[in-house]
């Protein structure tokens, strides 16, 4: 039998051989398990594998009961390659020590050691300070990691444990600080690098959960989802930053038959999602506003479970280089594909069809155009798009009009889409 993947602790001090390198992932599920989210903690396992371990440094799961916790379980014994060790976040309540074991730990490897101290109430427990003196204290242990989920006092965010907790940490370590080589925590979605007390402080919340503006210094678009690398060189512990691609995980892609299969779901989702949408339209139209209402919940279900199934399939290319990905389709459909059906639809006195083609080549020639605007991330200018709802036609601040120059709709009833 293979041995698991996801270690429960079993006592306060492990002795681990032939461990070099950990790979250490923070806050892959505290803001839910589906399959949108997990795929980052899915590319976060594997960055991890080149590592001999892995220490998910809390917010495993949103909350601590038996279901959430056999999910991530299952879904970590499945793509794990190396062993995984947790310690607990405030997300990671209830059962969580019947599947991990002790709260409070020590890794020991032949040249650092790693000291998991549970601090998820925002209070460090005396018996894991008690446990990290004695690690130090230790006459084969000369570099430690001291791991929590919650921050210390920093210069960055105010998110953290009291300077009251802090100090009883402090004094933990005080005598053998020389010893403490760094500190590492995740709990904020998000990642930074500061210095306290002395000691490095390393934040990393970016295995699995959205990325978030936490500060005027720490914005969103400045972090990617990662894993910090720790590993000894020489005899000396130190570390890397490792940026998880947004393709980071396509394994199951590559499989012929699921591929098949998840493109043929993702399409009947979607079909699902306009179909509600279409009689919510119809609903309203006759006064049924509360039937509306749910035709238009369900096709936001809809569109969810198409996200998650698409995810598994995405391969998209990194952010700034994403936007001209999108041209060529534009493309070929106004120049090519619908001209071509249009004028199959007229030869087969077919006028919908070809109305419906012609219509909506006009609105991509359009799409191509402020797609190769958008090309300048950073320098697009559009702030506000309008578009027909009568035949999907696009205008701008500054060819928008009375009405819709495809079909006539009248500007009071264009949707409006403003930054």
């Amino acid at each position: 039998m293979d041995e698991a993947k996801i270690k429960k602790v079993p006592k306060r001090i492990l002795r681990l051989e032939n461990v070099h390198s950990i790979g250490v992932i923070g806050d892959p599920g505290c803001e839910g398990l589906g399959t949108y989210n997990m795929k980052v903690y899915a590319g976060s396992l594997e960055e991890s594998a080149k590592d001999d371990i892995t220490l998910i440094v809390g917010d495993l799961v949103p909350a601590g009961t038996d279901h959430y916790y056999q999910v991530i379980r299952d879904m970590t014994e499945t793509l794990a390659e190396n062993p995984v060790y947790c310690l607990r976040g405030n997300h990671d309540t209830g059962e969580y020590t019947n599947y991990f074991g002790e709260k409070n730990y020590a890794l020991l490897a032949e040249h650092f050691a790693v000291v998991v101290l549970d601090n998820a109430l925002r209070t460090f427990e005396e018996n894991g300070l008690t446990l990290l003196s004695e690690v130090l204290a230790r006459k084969d242990v000369e570099q430690v990691i001291i791991a929590f989920h919650i921050p210390v006092p920093n210069h960055f965010i105010q998110n953290c444990v009291s300077e009251e907790e802090f100090s009883r940490l402090r004094r933990a370590y005080e005598p053998w600080k020389e010893k403490v080589k760094y500190l590492l925590c995740g709990h904020v979605h998000s990642r930074f690098i500061d210095v306290v007390d002395s000691i490095p402080l390393i934040c990393t919340g970016g295995g699995g959960a959205m990325i978030e503006d936490v500060s005027k210094d720490i914005k969103a678009c400045d972090v990617e989802h990662h894993i910090i690398h720790f590993y000894e060189k020489d005899g000396v512990l130190d570390y890397r930053i490792a940026d998880l691609s947004e393709d980071c995980y396509g394994r199951e892609s590559e499989n012929g038959v699921l591929n098949q299969n998840l493109n043929e779901t993702v399409s009947g989702e979607l079909k699902a999602h306009f179909q509600y949408l279409m009689f919510a339209d119809r609903a309203d139209r006759r006064g049924y506003p509360r039937i509306a209402n749910l035709f238009r919940a369900l096709a936001a279900s809809e569109y969810h479970h198409a996200r998650n199934f698409y995810s598994i399939l995405e391969r998209p290319a990194a952010f700034m280089e994403s936007v001209g990905t999108f041209l060529p389709g534009e493309e070929f459909e106004y120049k090519h594909l619908y001209q071509m059906v249009a004028a199959y639809a007229a030869e087969h006195r077919s006028p919908l069809t070809e109305q419906a083609y012609k219509g909506a080549a006009a609105a991509e020639k359009v799409h191509a155009a402020l797609l190769e605007q958008a090309r300048d991330v950073p320098g697009f200018g559009e702030k506000t798009v309008y578009v027909c709802p009568i035949c999907g036609y696009v205008m701008t601040e500054t060819s928008v009009s009375e009405r819709c120059p495809v079909c006539g709709g009248p500007k009071k009833q264009f949707e409006v889409f403003e930054s």
